[in-house]
């Protein structure tokens, strides 16, 4: 077995196991790919980063739209899908979503997932932003995400699937011919600081998650450190549309200093009639967009910063105290905990306010299975580019891209499985050879890289901000290089020098396609270039990693896979 791209700097695997599929994530979209797997009857292995239940989908609160209420028809979520996406939606993944999306929720809810249904029995459908219909399905009330990881976790210990947790997957392997072998991970906790074992496998499906830890404020879990993302490009896959990272209009502001996860008070307050209001109570989202606090959230979101910077204020809030203490109780338990876990009771007073880096809608680049431009590798839920989300993602869409594409993917698995054997030919390990390694950052460069980003590419962007911040990201991929040339080695192998590297990777990506695309348009604002282009930017951004670790940058006209143009080299 060898590994032919460029690969992190690691020992070689001291232990494998074999299998026909291995999944790397755990949350809606992994657990998803893996019960259905399993159930064509192949073996299937889980990779987790933490334990099963602890990624992205258990934060998740508004819930998952699809179009289940009376006079909703997939054909009107079509239609708010595109508005959302800003014009960079592709039509045909988006009619997969919603025509095949109802049904999908029907089997969730077979797997045993609970949603709050209302007095006549049906499920209870509420409305977020950009939605025209109630069309959002929720748990506990603004529990979803955690009732969707309840069911899928117990249905795979259920049924036994093999698992192995708290294992940060590495790089991919693949075969003499380029197809995928598997995944090198490192099990933290146990054995060596350093040590790597192999899963092999034919088919290898990434639902990683986000990558929301590349800034210092994010809604994302520690865990979101873009491992997918820089493991599909240092294994010759594409990256598309990185620069439209939607950050979420109202998260909990804890301070101006305050790094890390940060508490998300979800759309669907608003969605019940909360509203945004300034330091002196006025309303600003009014007449800003025919659904004020429910347009699409890259608008509240740059309405927020409109009023912040008019006003010189570090926050805004949000209003519910309308609500009274009944609704905040059974409707919003985990919200109304947060807030007052950190000093604030939304019954009796706003909501300080501000946006954070939320959910990336770009990332590996897949056709309508999920499959990649690596033969063998899948990727699905937020990891995963489908085209579905454009240039900004649709409220509670996430989830239900998650349910829909991991179906989809072990179709296609088990279709290729039935049709020529190839998952019968699980692959065996053979002498692995030297390739280049990718050189290893320190672990308090993490850090570094999180201000950069933020101060550079955040909400607010510009042609001479992510300047700055390319020059200073490529410094410490240039001091990270010249020490491995220098002193033939880097920082030490484990997993905060592993997660730092990687972050590092998305962020260089990012970058690169945000200083591309001079125009705004959905969750990109550009200072500089304040309007749409659709003459020249109605078109995806395409990012490949060179074999001398350039990246090749290329703009591209049409949803074709693969693109055919020759890249710009940056």
């Amino acid at each position: 077995m060898t590994s032919t791209g460029i690969r992190l700097h690691a020992p070689a695997p001291g232990w494998s196991i074999d299998a026909d599929v291995v999944v790397v994530g755990s949350g809606v979209a992994g657990l998803t790919a893996a019960l259905r797997c399993e159930a064509a009857g192949l073996t299937t292995v889980v990779v987790t980063k933490a334990r099963l239940d602890d990624g992205s989908t258990r934060w998740a609160q508004g819930g998952i739209a699809a179009a289940l209420g009376e006079g909703d028809t997939p054909e009107q979520h079509l239609a708010d899908t595109l508005v959302a996406g800003a014009g960079l939606c592709d039509e045909d993944a988006v009619r997969i979503l919603v025509t095949e999306g109802p049904d999908a929720v029907r089997r969730l809810i077979e797997t045993g997932a609970h949603f709050d249904e209302s007095e006549e029995g049906g499920l209870e459908l509420t409305r977020e932003g950009g939605h025209h219909r109630r069309r959002i399905a929720h748990a506990g009330g603004d529990a979803t995400g955690a009732e969707i990881s309840r069911a899928l976790v117990e249905a795979a210990r259920a049924r036994g699937v093999r698992t192995i947790e708290n294992a940060l997957v590495l790089d991919l392997l693949t075969d003499a011919d380029g197809r995928t072998a598997g995944v090198t991970l490192h099990v933290m906790g146990e054995g060596q600081h350093d040590g790597v074992g192999a899963v092999h496998a034919p088919a290898v499906v990434l639902a990683t998650g986000g990558m929301g830890q590349v800034f210092s404020a994010t809604t994302n879990p520690s865990v979101s450190t873009g491992d997918g993302v820089a493991l599909a490009l240092r294994a010759g896959a594409e990256i598309s549309d990185l620069e439209f990272v939607q950050f979420h209009p109202t998260v909990l502001f804890l301070g101006a200093d305050a790094e890390g996860q940060q508490p998300l008070v979800s759309e669907a307050v608003r969605g019940e009639g909360a509203h945004l209001v300034d330091g002196d109570g006025v309303r600003f989202m009014v007449g800003q967009h025919e659904l004020a606090e429910l347009a699409p959230r890259d608008i509240v979101a740059k309405g927020i910063m409109r009023r912040m910077q008019e006003q010189d204020a570090e926050h805004m809030f949000l209003d519910a105290r309308h609500f009274g203490a009944d609704m905040w109780e059974h409707r919003f338990p985990t919200i109304l905990a947060a807030c007052r876990a950190n000093g604030i009771d939304p019954v009796y007073e706003p909501i300080p306010i501000a946006p954070a880096a939320h959910y990336a809608s770009g990332g590996v680049r897949t056709d309508s299975q999920g499959r990649t431009t690596v033969p063998g590798l899948y990727a699905c839920g937020e990891v995963a580019c489908t085209g579905v989300h454009g240039a900004n993602r649709l409220a509670s869409n996430s989830l239900l891209e998650g349910l829909v594409y991991a179906e989809r993917i072990a179709a296609d698995i088990a279709a290729s499985h039935a049709d020529n054997g190839l998952l019968a030919r699980v692959p065996h390990p053979v002498p692995h050879p030297e390739v280049p390694a990718h050189p290893l950052l320190a672990p308090e460069d993490r850090f570094a890289i999180q201000r950069i980003m933020t101060d550079g590419a955040g909400v607010l962007r510009s042609a001479d901000s992510l300047a700055r911040a390319a020059d200073q990201l490529q410094r410490l991929h240039a001091d990270a290089r010249e020490a491995l040339v220098e002193n033939g080695k880097t920082a030490e192998p484990g997993v905060d020098t592993w997660e730092a590297t990687n972050l590092l990777c998305v962020a260089r990506v990012l970058v690169a396609a945000a200083r591309l695309r001079e125009e705004t348009r959905g969750c990109h604002w550009r200072e500089d270039r304040p309007e749409r282009d659709d003459t020249d930017w109605r078109r995806h951004i395409v990012v490949r990693l060179n074999p001398d670790r350039t990246l090749a940058v290329e703009p591209t006209d049409t949803a074709d896979f693969p693109p055919t143009r020759q890249p710009q080299e940056q």
